[in-house]
């Protein structure tokens, strides 16, 4: 016939194919066999028909099913990916950093409100006013604070921390740490600088998102075992996947503040063009 006549599909389907073996073929073999029926044989019955019917039907659900579970998996995956490229997005464009919702900075600004926050969670954690003095850790205070910021420790040791409440602890490091970073911009001028912050940031945050989804990945390929545990798979996707999101973004921040503190401009002589 021509193109577009009417016609028919006829299906050739075995009762030992995976549709017919996984979907309750034992019962319509067993039938045939006591019938006599000699294999090879073409079994045209509606009960096959039916029986075919009903397999396609399970095994429609079941795709279905799992094609719903990798949508909730994934929509997990992309409320991240939101935030990571608007934060890139954010960055690119270099003015429009949203710090909080009502403050909005560019580059530089960003990242010494990301220092100035690094700063606080040091001293929470090594001299909290929640704790005794002589729980305080100055000297890995110290180490941490040099570590980050690219402090010389007689610098920091010279302000005497340990004799200081832990409220006044910042407010006598912060200048030293502001002050290093005005000195480098100084020699390389604002312009400049911007831009390395602004390349230096996209660099930090693809390569740690490219981390995280491998993370994701990894994390998704053994979740399913948490159901043996009577335990949401998808829950504990959401929990755990939220805390590596998390987990990223500080490694994002102190990325950036560890890299731009320690940078260290190398100027051609006479010349304040390469930093």
């Amino acid at each position: 016939g021509r193109q577009g006549d009417p016609g028919s599909s006829r299906f050739y389907l075995s009762l030992e194919d995976d549709l017919m073996r996984i979907f309750g073929s034992d019962r319509i073999s067993g039938l045939m066999q006591r019938l006599g029926m000699e294999e090879g044989v073409p079994i045209e019955h509606g009960m096959v028909t039916k029986a075919i019917e009903r397999a396609q039907k399970q095994v429609e659900a079941q795709n279905f099913s799992v094609r719903k579970h990798l949508l909730e998996y994934d929509d997990v995956m992309n409320k991240q990916r939101e935030s990571v490229y608007t934060l890139r997005r954010e960055i690119l464009e270099g003015t429009t950093i949203h710090v909080t919702e009502d403050e909005i900075v560019d580059t530089r600004g960003y990242l010494l409100a990301l220092a100035e926050d690094i700063l606080e969670d040091q001293v929470e954690r090594f001299a909290s006013k929640d704790l005794d003095e002589e729980e305080w850790d100055i000297p890995a205070l110290i180490r941490e604070v040099s570590r980050v910021f690219g402090l010389e420790t007689p610098q920091l040791e010279a302000l005497n921390l340990g004799e200081l409440r832990s409220e006044a602890i910042g407010d006598e490091v912060w200048p030293l740490i502001k002050g290093s970073y005005e000195e480098k911009e100084q020699l390389v001028g604002s312009d400049l600088l911007r831009r390395v912050e602004r390349d230096l940031m996209l660099q930090i945050v693809d390569a740690q998102w490219k981390d995280h989804l491998y993370s994701l990945d990894h994390l998704k390929e053994g979740i399913g075992l948490r159901g043996y545990g009577q335990r949401d798979p998808l829950v504990e996707y959401k929990k755990e996947s939220f805390a590596l999101f998390q987990d990223m973004k500080a490694r994002i921040e102190e990325e950036i503040v560890r890299y731009l503190f320690w940078m260290r401009p190398v100027l051609n002589e006479g010349s304040p063009e390469e930093a």
